[in-house]
């Protein structure tokens, strides 16, 4: 369990195709107080950390999961920068919301407009999740906790402001990225229930 605080900026600096793909992530986290089998978001995407070096880790990521996510059709290429989240220890803060790193699709900015010195960002989600975003409701978008702004069919809202973009990745962001969308799992409960109503 993560909370969308993103607490790192990572980047790729490595990656390899074996049976599943291998990525090396480069890191601020004192890596010798992160254990083999560790969950790290990278990108609000929960991979398993499998090997770890001075200022780095290694992951292993299914092709279910590139398939998936951003991380297909080389969004992650050698010097993207991640944000990253380590998992939540009993009795830490819950800032944002909870957040499971299970990734259910990917959105497309299509729109961005500076507002003062916040940005206002537009997305489309896929279809078949668009009826999981709420006004004032919260999604997880590249591993970030946002809250939703508005919503207009598939399309929906959010707002930067500075702290955010500096703190993540968000401050590179642009019209025609692919954004790594997590619905909030209370959302997908409540949805499941009505099916069975």
């Amino acid at each position: 369990m993560f909370t969308g605080i993103i607490t790192d900026i990572g980047e790729v600096v490595e990656t390899e195709k074996r049976g599943d793909l291998r990525a090396r992530i480069k890191t601020g986290y004192a890596t010798s107080g992160i254990d083999i089998g560790a969950s790290i978001a990278c990108d609000g995407v929960c991979l398993t950390v499998i090997e770890l070096g001075a200022d780095w880790f290694d992951v292993e990521i299914s092709a279910e999961t590139v398939n998936l996510t951003n991380i297909g059709s080389n969004h992650w290429p050698v010097g993207r920068r991640l944000n990253l989240e380590r998992a939540l220890k009993v009795g830490d803060e819950l800032g944002g919301h909870i957040v499971s790193g299970h990734v259910d699709g990917v959105a497309e900015i299509i729109a961005m407009a500076d507002e003062g010195d916040s940005t206002r960002v537009t997305l489309r989600a896929p279809e078949s999740l668009a009826k999981f975003v709420a006004p004032k409701g919260s999604v997880a978008l590249n591993g970030t906790s946002l809250t939703v702004n508005e919503v207009n069919g598939t399309d929906f809202g959010i707002n930067f402001i500075p702290h955010t973009k500096t703190a993540t990745t968000w401050g590179d962001a642009k019209v025609g990225d692919k954004i790594n969308l997590e619905i909030d799992t209370l959302a997908r409960y409540v949805a499941r229930l009505q099916d069975w109503a």
